[in-house]
């Protein structure tokens, strides 16, 4: 289990690092694709299946693939393709092989209980009755906060689009 933390918690901060570094938005949006599921992983290494299973639909799936679309639609140039297709076909497949073999790695194992749970602990109704009683101030500002980041983008994409420079 602790191999299974160190690898992916490796993985997930080259991957951070790939997204800050990367010059093209498509490969740095990709890096954070393989950071996201990275950090499942991590999150199933703590016992924290629903929280893993959330971070890939939603993290991973969703809202990589709106931010892949918004990256593709503001920048829609020719792309270049950097070195080999297959290279880079198959650097993508052995990474997904390894975060699948991670992921499934400790699932196999059946955990360990240190003590009796209340009913209902760690279940979509408590999850979401936690969020929306105790938590809806954090989770109603950060909702805010990423509309003025999508307001945001849309502002920078059109001062670009009329040639006007970003000051």
């Amino acid at each position: 289990m602790i191999v299974t933390f160190y690898i992916a918690g490796t993985l997930a901060i080259a991957a951070s690092l790939g997204t800050v570094l990367a010059r093209d938005p498509l490969r740095a949006a990709l890096s954070l694709v393989l950071c996201l599921l990275s950090l499942a992983v991590l999150y199933v290494t703590l016992s924290a299946h629903f929280v893993a299973a959330i971070q890939i639909i939603v993290y991973a799936g969703a809202i990589m693939v709106f931010f892949v679309l918004v990256i593709m639609m503001l920048d829609p140039g020719e792309r270049k393709a950097g070195g080999s297709r297959l290279l880079w076909a198959v650097l993508g497949l052995a990474v997904s092989g390894v975060l699948l073999a991670l992921l499934l790695e400790p699932i196999s194992v059946i955990p360990e209980y240190g003590g009796e749970v209340s009913r209902g602990f760690g279940t979509t109704e408590a999850i979401g009755g936690a969020v929306f009683r105790h938590y809806v101030l954090p989770f109603e500002v950060l909702s805010g906060l990423l509309l003025a980041a999508m307001i945001g983008t849309v502002i920078l994409a059109r001062k670009k689009e009329r040639g006007e420079g970003v000051a």
